[in-house]
């Protein structure tokens, strides 16, 4: 049996593995970049290569954690406790453990119980459909009050959301507390993440290796043009000017990209009246001789910035794997109309540049080794009030063509241990359906 996975992000190549791994199938996954990945690809820095985009991993990400281990990388995963502060009035503040949680000083003791009521709260709530009917800011107000949003969540939010936080429901925090508020070992208290040796450049390196093992394979920079039903079974994919006949394929792609090329027999999506709104994300990446923050993450208190959050990423991977450099991500998230889209890369380098300079004073451009400006116009729909009523529903009438990717995920992050959730909870059904077709084909 010949499938075809269009789409060679985090999702369509877990989902290969997973088919090569279970099924004598055979697996072309079709991606039409020159990398694999997806958003978690990676790049080259010039004296290494490392992710295009910040990732980390936290306890929490167990599906994630168990995958790795399958393909051979566990013994990869490096552990390190991970610092996480807050910048308000010129000044850093660290809250990286229980202690320094305690001596926060923008919270007096009440505000600090509501806090951690507020966490706790949401570490245990499960009915994420009540959260989406209320509006993120009055959630944490209701729970933590008013001044606990100000100095705590609200920074938060600017640096994942920017202005957009203004839009988003009570679910979108939800699932932040509930996978990165666990970070904290139980033991020491103490945050604690975790990186792949080599970056997710390793595991797609491992994932290739293993569908080529499988007598599968990756095509890069393969176009798909067109979709459609084969009168005598399976499903055609033509791309790079050819077609090939697959007894079944999946869609992995973002929707708007599937209803380009596909036939319209083969899907049908019930679609809300109100668009779905993405956020996008443009990043400076600053490669330097110094360090440049301490801490993993920065979240930020006031709107004197022009990027919503600093990445420390050399806080967390050791320099070995940055030959000795120091990688910094600033990110800057932004919906599909932000005036920054227009921007060149040089303009957005001198102006972010500007916002390292306001917030660390000491810093010297002459400690740039290089500085590199990533954009992603869709990095995840916004979670807006009632969300899941708005989410396309797709059907797939024909039994050889499916549908999956993260539009479907509506009760949490996109990050990329959901991603291996939703291919596993997928893979319940599929690895049926693939073993009947191959047992009658025997029969037959």
């Amino acid at each position: 049996m010949k499938i075809a996975i269009v789409g060679g992000g985090l999702m369509g190549l877990v989902l290969a593995q997973r088919i090569t791994a279970s099924t004598k199938a055979t697996v072309k996954v079709i991606e039409q970049d020159a990398l694999p990945g997806g958003l978690s690809t990676y790049h080259n820095y010039g004296d290494f290569t490392w992710d295009k985009y910040y990732h980390a991993i936290t306890p929490t990400d167990t599906d994630l954690i168990d995958f790795l281990g399958e393909i051979g990388l566990g013994d990869q995963i490096q552990w390190r406790r991970s610092l996480t502060g807050f910048y308000e009035n010129k000044k850093f503040h660290s809250v990286s453990s229980s202690f320094e949680f305690l001596l926060f000083p923008l919270l007096g003791p009440i505000d600090k119980m509501r806090l951690a009521y507020t966490i706790l709260k949401g570490s245990r709530t499960d009915d994420w459909k009540s959260l989406e009917k209320i509006h993120v800011t009055d959630w944490l107000i209701k729970l933590g009050g008013k001044k606990t949003y100000d100095k705590f969540w609200a920074p938060m939010l600017h640096a994942k959301l920017g202005e957009n936080h203004k839009k988003v429901s009570a679910v979108f925090i939800w699932t932040y507390i509930k996978r990165l508020f666990k970070a904290r070992s139980s033991a020491a208290k103490k945050e604690h993440m975790a990186y792949v040796n080599g970056g997710y450049k390793t595991i797609f390196d491992r994932l290739d290796e293993k569908l080529k093992q499988a007598g599968s394979n990756l095509l890069l920079n393969s176009q798909v043009e067109n979709i459609s039903v084969n009168p005598e079974g399976g499903i055609n994919v033509s791309y790079n000017g050819t077609t090939e006949h697959f007894d079944k394929v999946v869609f992995t792609s973002p929707l708007n990209v599937m209803e380009k090329v596909t036939s319209p027999e083969l899907y049908d999506i019930s679609k809300s009246s109100k668009p779905i709104d993405y956020l996008g994300a443009i990043c400076l990446i600053l490669i330097t001789k110094k360090p440049i923050t301490p801490f993993y993450v920065l979240n930020i208190g006031d709107n004197d910035t022009p990027f919503t959050g600093v990445i420390g990423m050399s806080s967390l991977v050791d320099l070995e794997e940055t030959a000795n450099q120091h990688i910094t991500y600033f990110p800057k998230y932004i919906s599909h109309d932000g005036e920054l889209w227009s921007k060149t890369d040089e303009e957005i380098t001198a102006t972010f540049l500007e916002g390292v300079k306001y917030l660390y004073p000491d810093f010297d451009e002459a400690d740039i080794i290089s500085s590199h400006v990533h954009r992603a116009f869709k990095v995840q729909p916004m979670q807006v009030l009632n969300y899941s009523e708005i989410v396309p529903k797709v059907k797939t009438p024909h039994p050889d063509f499916y549908v999956l990717n993260t539009s479907q995920f509506v009760s949490e992050s996109v990050n990329n241990n959901s991603v291996v959730t939703h291919v596993d909870k997928f893979m319940k059904s599929f690895e049926k359906e693939i073993k009947s077709s191959l047992d009658k084909n025997v029969v037959g």
